[in-house]
């Protein structure tokens, strides 16, 4: 790359975004304090399958249709790029309009609303479909499957749906767990011999089981211990079906154990039984299907590797077996062998057991709760530390824990609080004075944040809460507040439920839970989005025009940007390569599609450039050129996107206001454009 980018190593990327806006940072720190879910709906409606739990990673769906995902990433399960564990929840990319997840032990699978399904992750057998054994770090399309209805991830295998009601497989066929007669391991989907008029679907290590519209149980696979429930320890490669089960309504398959939830809402399990995960009293194997004791009222139930958890219909939580990780959730390491309930846990919408030794559960408000082994940061708190009893994950939130203003930087430290430093002659630092600091002070009175976002002359934060908070200067409005009066402490910006936030020189964006976008400040140039008459500024937030869908924002000097779960990018306000100091160009009043930019996962906005990063690793520039931060060699502006030369194996994107910065797969770390001050 030359001059152009120059390669930086050994240095975490998100602290040397700092330096980019000519600030200084902290050390980073884990965070251990939860917070709330931005995740928002109907208390009462049923949210099981929207968390599952793999081996060492988790997996949640929100409402608004995209993928969440936490925990170990040694082959790229958590779909966001890199094989990097990461303890806290990170958006997946690619994904949009999704109805289900499937969580395997080292894989993941999605379905969309169009009947298409998605796989990422561990491939070493097959199991994502796609005619390789390539692992992938970003989802990709199953080919050759359509009308799909319902999904399954197994150990090594995966199944699916159809809506005619005939069930595919592909992955590990060891024992028989496709179901096509063989012990063929399948790069690509196969049809499941024998079964038609299916309706449910579930897979366990080396086992799978299908629910018919008839009411009939099928199982087929691995049967070293009676998972099948035949009644013997023979395996079997096709499906067979299960006599005198009926009444079945849900199913699951565990680790070398089953478990099903009967419409009368009993439970009854079969096979291993070594750490009592069959929840009979016992650690005696069954061989067949046995009523659950003292257990009724059941809303679901979910087999783990070697322990079970179930869903009441009163949204209390029950579990059994294994606890030696704390998986159980009861404060102990104490074995149990009968259900009990966790404690601390009520309205709860659904639950998951993981294939490891961890355990997840969701509220009608979308919280989420985790609680067993951490060792990959499965838990989604922050940290690497065991949890004995349920807590809440950190939000579902876009993050940044550093931002660098004009002549100030934010960071957030391990404990929830925001800290400042540098010019404070507004107020910007947010410290209750308007003196400028030479060390980190602390913010006022503000605990559990999540993202922090600084200005030319102000500042705002997002709470893990979904609240958002501005200080500093507000002569354009930028705060939010309603007023135009500068804040020394911060203030809360009116009702807004956000999931991630953004800021210009004099301006502001959040973006709401519902995937809308909210302005205010400075709107001179149209930076707001709101198409109403030019040069009038808001004080209090207004929706962008015509936006929806959204997942991320960026804010550059005079122009903002607007990443869509469909992999498009919009943009407004100042369109120009700001090369001319008396002509401002073209100034877009409302939100437009940046034509020849699709499959993108991150963007960023300096002064008068933006960058967009594609889901292949790629980066795409366009705008000013005049300190070489289109990275192509030139100094030629240019206000179509186009991809930065010989750059692959991006994974992260952070742009300053006329240098850039990108983080590759590898861990490196490398920058192009103004390189006065040491940025590069």
């Amino acid at each position: 790359m030359g001059r152009v980018a120059r390669r930086v190593s050994g240095i975490p990327l998100s602290w040397l975004l700092c330096v980019v806006w000519l600030a200084g940072c902290a050390e980073p720190g884990d965070f251990e304090q939860a917070g709330l879910s931005s995740t928002r709906a109907a208390e009462g409606a049923s949210r099981q399958g929207t968390v599952l739990a793999g081996r060492h990673h988790t997996l949640v769906l929100k409402s608004d249709g995209t993928v969440w995902s936490w925990g170990g990433n040694t082959f790229g399960q958590l779909g966001t790029g890199s094989t990097v564990a990461n303890p806290m929840p990170a958006r997946v990319w690619r994904l949009f309009s999704v109805s289900a997840i499937g969580a395997g032990e080292m894989h993941s699978l999605a379905l969309k609303s169009d009947g298409t399904v998605w796989a990422w992750g561990s491939n070493t057998n097959g199991q994502l479909g796609d005619g390789s054994t390539t692992s992938r770090s970003v989802p990709v399309q199953v080919p050759g499957l359509a009308n799909v209805v319902s999904i399954a991830a197994g150990f090594s295998h995966s199944m699916v749906l159809k809506a005619d009601g005939t069930v595919w497989a592909w992955g590990l066929n060891a024992a028989g767990q496709l179901g096509d007669g063989t012990m063929v391991r399948r790069l690509s989907p196969v049809q499941v011999q024998g079964l038609t008029g299916v309706k449910e679907i579930a897979a366990g290590n080396v086992h799978s089981l299908a629910l018919t519209a008839m009411g009939r149980l099928w199982t087929w696979g691995g049967n070293v211990d009676g998972q099948l429930g035949t009644g013997t320890v023979t395996g079997r490669s096709l499906p067979g079906a299960l006599e005198g089960m009926s009444g079945v309504t849900a199913m699951s398959g565990g680790g070398s154990h089953s478990v099903v939830l009967k419409e009368d809402g009993t439970v009854w399990s079969w096979g291993k039984n070594d750490e009592g995960q069959l929840g009979l009293g016992t650690t005696t194997t069954r061989l067949v299907p046995t009523q659950v004791p003292g257990l009724a009222g059941v809303a679901a139930v979910v087999g783990g590797g070697q322990h079970s958890v179930a869903l009441k219909s009163n949204g209390t939580v029950w579990a059994w077996g294994s606890n030696v990780r704390a998986q159980l959730g009861d404060g102990t390491q104490t074995q149990r062998l009968s259900p009990f309930q966790v404690p601390g846990l009520t309205e709860m919408r659904g639950v998951s057991a993981g294939g490891g030794q961890h355990s997840v559960a969701v509220s009608g408000t979308g919280e989420v709760w985790t609680w067993g082994a951490n060792t990959e940061g499965q838990c989604g708190d922050g940290s690497y530390l065991m949890k004995l009893s349920p807590m809440l994950t950190r939000g579902l939130l876009e993050r940044a824990e550093v931002s660098a203003g004009g002549h100030h930087s934010l960071a957030i430290k391990s404990d929830g609080t925001a800290w400042a430093w540098g010019s404070n002659d507004q107020s910007q630092l947010g410290d209750g004075t308007a003196v400028a600091r030479w060390q980190p002070v602390q913010v006022s009175t503000l605990t559990q944040v999540a993202t922090v976002a600084a200005g030319t002359f102000h500042s705002v934060a997002l709470k893990e809460n979904g609240s958002v908070w501005s200080w500093g200067s507000n002569s354009w409005g930028a705060l939010g507040d309603g007023t135009n009066v500068t804040r020394n402490r911060p203030v809360k910006v009116g009702a807004l439920t956000a999931k991630a936030v953004a800021v210009g020189a004099f301006h502001s964006l959040a973006l709401s839970t519902d995937g809308s976008v909210w302005a205010w400040g400075d709107n001179e140039l149209g930076q707001l989005g709101d198409g109403n008459p030019p040069f009038l500024s808001r004080t209090a937030p207004v929706r962008a025009q015509g936006l929806d869908g959204v997942v991320a924002l960026s804010a550059g000097v005079e122009h903002s940007l607007a990443l869509k779960a469909d992999g498009t990018v919009w943009v407004w306000g100042r369109q120009d390569t700001c090369e001319d100091i008396e002509e401002l160009g073209r100034l877009v009043w409302v939100p437009e599609q940046v034509l020849g930019l699709t499959d993108v996962v991150a963007v960023g906005a300096g002064v008068c450039h933006s960058l967009a990063l594609k889901s292949d690793g790629t980066v795409w520039a366009w705008g000013s050129n005049a300190k070489g931060q289109l990275g192509d060699g030139t100094f030629t502006a240019r206000l179509a996107p186009a991809r930065v030369p010989g750059l692959t194996g991006v994974v992260e994107l952070s742009v300053g206001p006329e240098t850039v910065l990108v983080r590759k797969a590898d861990g490196t770390v490398w920058g192009w454009g103004d390189n006065a001050r040491g940025q590069v």
